[in-house]
């Protein structure tokens, strides 16, 4: 088996950290795209290692970089094995769906969905021209919000959802060339962003909001990368794999 490489994006903090730590026990190199200096990551840079991690500093958003990136993770490795499109931010404000603005629908659908097409788009055509004959995957992180209705994240629940969309299209398309596409929904995990809402989170968890009565955590999601990313799955793609402890259940 030759040399397995991730590009992972969003890999410094959260679930993007959980995804990287797993992917290196699994054997992976790693491509990582922050938007920081290495040491301005505490946890990242404790695991950080130039002979197992490329790490390019850059805005996910930004044609150029993204562009880049990609050059310089392929002069570094030669070949890609999966895409993890994990990068994805919040909105600044929480706004109720008569009041969102355009400026912040424009900037989640820039980070969350629109530098996921791209990236997406030029790493499948690399994919497609390697020579090598080794199984290749995308994982797409989105979200339980890309169905789950939320008036007051309209931005955010709409930009997720178009994440649905991408993956079953790049399905379709890349089958015949026998690259998966794969979605990953997180549910409600404990990082970073939920980090405003712990206490009200704490709450519901306690009362039942999910079967399973707990947080759920970064290691949560990347334990599901890390199956894909063992390609068990040959004949299965365009797929959604729901990590949020039942939350999406219908129940009566």
């Amino acid at each position: 088996m030759s040399e397995r490489v991730a590009i992972i994006t969003g890999a410094t903090r959260g679930i993007g950290l959980g995804i990287t730590k797993q992917l290196l026990k699994d054997g992976y190199k790693i491509c990582a795209f922050g938007t920081r200096n290495i040491e301005d990551y505490d946890e990242f840079s404790k695991i950080y290692d130039e002979e197992k991690i490329f790490y390019y500093k850059g805005n996910i958003a930004d044609k150029e970089d993204r562009k880049k990136f990609v050059e310089k993770a392929y002069e570094r490795f030669g070949s890609i094995t999966i895409l993890v499109n994990n990068a994805g931010v919040a909105p600044k404000v929480r706004e109720d769906i008569l009041k969102v603005s355009e400026e912040s629908i424009d900037r989640l659908f820039e980070i969350n969905t629109k530098s996921m097409f791209f990236l997406s788009q030029d790493v499948a055509r690399r994919m497609i021209q390697d020579n090598s004959t080794e199984d290749k995957c995308i994982i797409n992180i989105s979200s339980v919000s890309s169905s789950v209705v939320s008036t007051d994240r309209a931005d955010y629940c709409i930009s997720k959802a178009a994440i649905s969309m991408i993956t079953k299209l790049f399905a379709s398309k890349l089958g015949e060339y026998g690259i998966n596409v794969y979605e990953i929904q997180p549910g409600i995990i404990k990082t970073d962003m939920t980090k405003v809402a712990e206490s009200k989170y704490d709450k519901l968890f306690a009362e039942g909001i999910t079967p399973i009565k707990r947080w759920g955590y970064p290691e949560d999601i990347a334990l599901a990368v890390s199956a894909l990313a063992e390609f068990k799955f040959k004949y299965t793609t365009g797929q959604v794999i729901r990590v949020d402890g039942g939350y999406t259940l219908q129940t009566l």
